[in-house]
């Protein structure tokens, strides 16, 4: 036979959540079933029965049981992680994205707008920020800057109902 985790005393909006997060089509797949063992431990199943029906480790429902129990639903949710820290300090990423911002030729360049390649040869030469082509990329991207595709017309449309045609 199984131990039975003594939960908390929980009101009725609190086991309501957590049953409507268990049931939940649109939540994190993680957060439905870290609910689903605090909706089966409040309906009483052994920590043995919840790892057997749910597929988990007992180490992992014990940990989840705790979690909730310390903070309730707020337990359920992950909690931040470190990770690796950031290669490029935020002032370089501003330096990045304002070099990007600025034109060429303010700065006595010879061209009138920038390429993905001039710009990390720039960024290298001047500023120091060396950096591969791609991640300058992904740096402006984050910030919310795209560079402009090439446009295949220059100039007004040739057909002149255009307008007309489109609606």
């Amino acid at each position: 036979m199984g131990k039975r985790v003594q939960l908390r005393e929980t009101s009725e909006e609190e086991r309501a959540a957590v049953a409507r997060l268990a049931r939940s089509r649109t939540a994190p797949a993680r957060a439905v079933e870290r609910a689903r063992v605090a909706q089966a431990a409040l309906a009483g199943e052994t920590v043995e029965q919840i790892a057997v029906r749910l597929g988990l480790a007992r180490n992992t429902v014990y940990l989840w049981l705790k979690r909730f129990q310390a903070r309730g639903l707020a337990g359920l949710e992950d909690q931040p992680r470190s990770g690796r820290p950031a290669t490029y300090t935020r002032e370089q990423v501003g330096e990045i994205v304002a070099t990007a911002l600025t034109d060429p030729q303010t700065l006595d360049l010879p061209f009138q707008s920038w390429t993905l390649d001039r710009l990390v040869v720039y960024l290298s030469e001047q500023k120091g920020i060396t950096m591969k082509r791609s991640r300058v990329n992904e740096v402006l991207l984050t910030e919310g800057l795209r560079w402009r595709q090439q446009e295949t017309w220059f100039g007004e449309r040739v057909d002149p109902d255009f307008a007309a045609k489109r609606g």
